[in-house]
Order: structure tokens, then C-alpha cells, then sequence
């Protein structure tokens, strides 16, 4: 053998959409497909997970069915520390700890069936939009949120073809404050 298969890798690699790792690149997937900019290619540890007409964007995901055997539904929590990001156009690291992106987007894989989630179907995904400003405000150290506590932030609650506009009104709610 001379020269790998990538789609063998992938499918090997990859093929279970429920893990964790895989779900969230995933996740960041289809934001960037919503957002049209899929030509942008992910880069791995930046500051954010998305730009678009310069606003970062941090993507997390969740889900209440995982790949291993559970004894019921995961309580929903999505990370929102703090963290001293590098930036990938500079290739430096900030000073501080802080959250670089302007907007966070929750993406949450709502089926809790097993036999029936699909993190492909996008119908399955719900998404809550929110201007990092809000976190800053009022959850200024915390490392991470369950999903009532987020809900009570007042998130933008949206669908796919929701994302592009709340995050751009998200953004504009961030630069404002």
C-alpha cells in the first residue's frame, strides 16, 4: 500500500455522530453550512469556532442520547469557560482568559430515543442563540451552564434557517453593550 483512503479514514474515524468530539465538529458543521461558509475550512483550537462578516462565532453542542449505554437521558450542560484563546490569523495567544467570540450558539440534538435520534436530520437540532455579552454579564466566571439556566439568559431559540439571522442580531446586541 502506497497512499491511504480518506473516506475509509473518515468512515472509520468518524462514523459514530453521538460521541461527544464528533458531535461538536459536527455541530460547528452545520452552523457553518447555515451561515454559507463552508469554503472556509474549520481550524482546529482558534479562538472561535466561525467567522462571518467578522464576528466570531463559539459553537457548542449537547445531546440527551449518548454512544455509550445509558440508564436514562443526559442532563443537558454546554461548557462556557473562560480561556486564554489563540488566534489562528496571528498565531498568538490572548493575554487573558476570556470568551473571544461575540456570539455563542448552543446547538442541541433534541432526540431521546435511541432507536430514532438522527444528528444528521436537522429538524432533530435545536439552537439557542446568545450574545457573548449576556454570559459576560451575568455569568462572568462560569465554566458551564445547563440548559434552564441558558433558557432564562433569554436566547435567541431558533431553527436552522433561523441561525444566520439570530446570530447577526445577536452580534449587533454584543457590539451595542
Amino acid at each position: 500500500m502506497t497512499y491511504l483512503d480518506k473516506q475509509e479514514f473518515l468512515a472509520w474515524a468518524y462514523d459514530d455522530l453521538l460521541a461527544n468530539t464528533t458531535r461538536g465538529v459536527l455541530a460547528e458543521y452545520i452552523v457553518a453550512k447555515a451561515l454559507g461558509i463552508l469554503d472556509t475550512k474549520r481550524i482546529e483550537w482558534d479562538k472561535y469556532d466561525l467567522r462571518v462578516d467578522g464576528i466570531g462565532v463559539e459553537v457548542k453542542s449537547a445531546a440527551y442520547v449518548q454512544s455509550w449505554e445509558q440508564t436514562g437521558p443526559s442532563v443537558i450542560s454546554f461548557d462556557i469557560g473562560l480561556a486564554a484563546g489563540w488566534d489562528a490569523s496571528t498565531n498568538t495567544y490572548a493575554a487573558s482568559a476570556e470568551r473571544s467570540a461575540y456570539v455563542f450558539v448552543f446547538c442541541l440534538l433534541t432526540g431521546t430515543n435511541r432507536e430514532h435520534v438522527d444528528p444528521l436530520d436537522i429538524a432533530q437540532w435545536t439552537f439557542y442563540v446568545l450574545p457573548t455579552s449576556v454570559l459576560n454579564r451575568k455569568v462572568p466566571v462560569q465554566k458551564s451552564i445547563r440548559l434552564e439556566p441558558l433558557i432564562a439568559l433569554g436566547p435567541y431559540q431558533c431553527t436552522y434557517d433561523e441561525l444566520t439571522g439570530a446570530i447577526h442580531q445577536a452580534a449587533e446586541v454584543n457590539s451595542g453593550s
